[in-house]
């Protein structure tokens, strides 16, 4: 499981928490105009508690869940547990490989890993918390619209 980090200030946009729902973990992200506030791949134990605790401390204004396989589920714990916060599904198509490119852009392979093209490799590490991000800004961008 990946550690939670926390990343830039963020503007005076609306918050938005992305879950990329999955069986035994889920990725979380808080994402705020172009700054990713936090972001973190919690098991499906413990990732309520997270997600109660984000919405508080970053203000949260709107969750976002991708659509996949096994959604269903997640939308209705976070609707039982967060009934006071607006909930939309996003579009989850094409989430896992444009996770993977942002990724790589943030850990680039290093020693003899950056003499294969990183389109061949596979994070070394669990990534559902870059797709929450993916979810998070593909909602932002379709509210500018």
């Amino acid at each position: 499981m990946a550690g939670t980090k926390a990343v830039g200030a963020g503007g005076g946009d609306m918050a938005v928490l992305g879950i990329d729902p999955g069986q035994d973990k889920c990725g979380l992200a808080v994402v705020r105009g172009d700054a990713v506030l936090i972001k973190q791949v919690a098991p499906r134990a413990g990732y309520l508690k997270v997600l109660a605790d984000w919405v508080h401390k970053f203000q949260v204004q709107q969750i976002v869940i991708g659509d996949g396989t096994g959604s269903a589920r997640v939308v209705e714990e976070v609707k039982r547990a967060l009934p006071q916060v607006p909930l939309k599904k996003v579009d989850e198509r094409y989430t896992s490989e444009q996770a993977r490119k942002l990724y790589w852009v943030e850990h680039p392979p290093r020693g003899w890993r950056r003499l294969l093209p990183v389109s061949m490799q596979t994070p070394p590490e669990p990534y559902d918390d870059y797709v929450a991000v993916i979810l998070a800004q593909r909602f932002l961008q379709g509210q500018k619209r």
